[in-house]
């Protein structure tokens, strides 16, 4: 594996960087989560007009760029260092490669090019236990099911005009805000039982949509309610959707580690500035060995997950499975380096004045969503057969 950056990513890195930096400060970050979608759309045009970052690794046919899943796992990077708020984790990284992967050729020619460009935005609605369960992130997602009636689960009915769904779905991303939705919904009954995955327009007849209120109001969340609304089958009634979840969630893992490393390493950038101009008693605080030992221990986290991401980017284009590790290696890095940053910072660490405790809180609600570290490992001895192929106990 070659780790230097190609003149392209190298050119991704510095002007997205650049452009975040003008367009993404902590004033516009603030304002754009009290907006109503989250988000800043200005932003997210230029991130699509200029960069092309919705459809960085969508194939050119479809209005994408062509890259790979690590391009964008280097531009997720850079989003990561910011918190930038925006459709493009649920969008590109979520629900496009399912299109791709699953979607006839009618729903790629006609949705593709559309998410590609940035005019459509889209999500993955998905119900059960986790997010994490239904990308076998934490567990083998073979027994998975969208159903669960009143648990919060979606049922998919089939009548003379179409595909009907019920139900409802409580923590989606971008929920409240998508342009499209591709929800996981149980059909068949219990003797045919299986989930399959349906699109549905965000102005269908049915489709109640309630932004959240989340730990993490960088990645804005909504409840989806289902009343019998009006869906189209993504693919065919035959296609195989746990499989392709399965595989899509080592993806989704090494791009989310891409981003907790961007996190990590900013939040260590400004404790270091922190402690290299707050003085007491007399001194620096960043003079003393003790605060010298914390940030490096800090730092040498943040290294290893930035080699254990890049490494899993690589091979994940090579069509190896290594994410979840890699994950799990970059969300300790950043909850370590976040909670020393609101350590260090003192009383204004976790005021919500100061930035930091946005870092501290991706680094929990990401744990929460895609974790925890613990289980994301535990899975990995698991695919790698180190507990003689069988289930572990968690």
């Amino acid at each position: 594996m070659d780790t230097r950056l190609t003149a392209e990513q190298d050119e991704i890195r510095r002007t997205l960087r650049g452009l975040l930096r003008k367009r993404c400060g902590s004033p516009e970050l603030r304002t754009a989560l009290d907006s109503p979608a989250g988000y800043d759309p200005l932003l997210w045009t230029a991130l699509a007009d200029r960069l092309g970052l919705p459809g960085l690794a969508l194939p050119e046919r479809y209005g994408g760029v062509g890259c790979t899943i690590t391009d964008l796992a280097l531009a997720c990077e850079e989003t990561g260092r910011c918190l930038a708020p925006s459709p493009l984790l649920a969008t590109s990284v979520l629900t496009a490669p399912l299109v791709l992967d699953l979607g006839t050729q009618t729903q790629r020619a006609e949705l593709l090019p559309r998410l590609a460009a940035g005019t459509l935005t889209a999500t993955l609605a998905v119900s059960g236990p986790s997010l994490a369960t239904a990308l076998a992130l934490t567990s083998a997602n073979a027994g998975y099911s969208a159903g669960g009636g009143r648990a919060g689960g979606v049922q998919a009915r089939h009548r003379a005009d179409g595909w009907r769904l019920y139900g409802q779905v409580d923590q989606v991303l971008d929920g409240h805000s998508a342009g499209l939705l591709l929800v996981a919904a149980h059909t068949g009954g219990f003797a045919r039982s299986r989930t399959l995955l349906f699109l549905v327009q965000a102005n269908a007849e049915g489709l109640v949509r309630t932004r959240q209120t989340a730990l993490d109001a960088t990645r804005p969340q909504g409840r989806v309610q289902l009343r019998e609304v009006r869906a189209e089958l993504l693919g065919e009634e035959h296609t195989e959707v746990l499989p392709a979840l399965a595989a899509l969630g080592d993806r989704v893992a090494a791009v989310l580690a891409a981003e907790a490393v961007g996190a990590a390493d900013r939040v260590l950038e400004q404790t270091v500035e922190y402690v290299g101009r707050r003085e007491q008693f007399g001194r620096r605080i960043g003079s003393f060995q003790a605060v010298k030992h914390q940030l490096a221990d800090v730092y040498v986290a943040v290294q290893a997950a930035r080699s254990a991401s890049c490494y899993a980017a690589w091979a994940t284009a090579q069509g190896e499975r290594v994410g979840g590790l890699a994950l799990a290696q970059a969300l300790e890095a950043l909850r370590c380096a976040a909670a020393e940053g609101v350590q260090l910072h003192g009383g204004i660490g976790f005021t919500w004045e100061h930035d930091v405790q946005l870092y501290f809180k991706r680094a929990a609600g990401d744990e929460l969503l895609f974790g925890p570290v613990h289980r994301l490992r535990d899975r990995a001895a698991e695919t790698a057969g180190l507990f003689g192929g069988g289930e572990v106990a968690v």
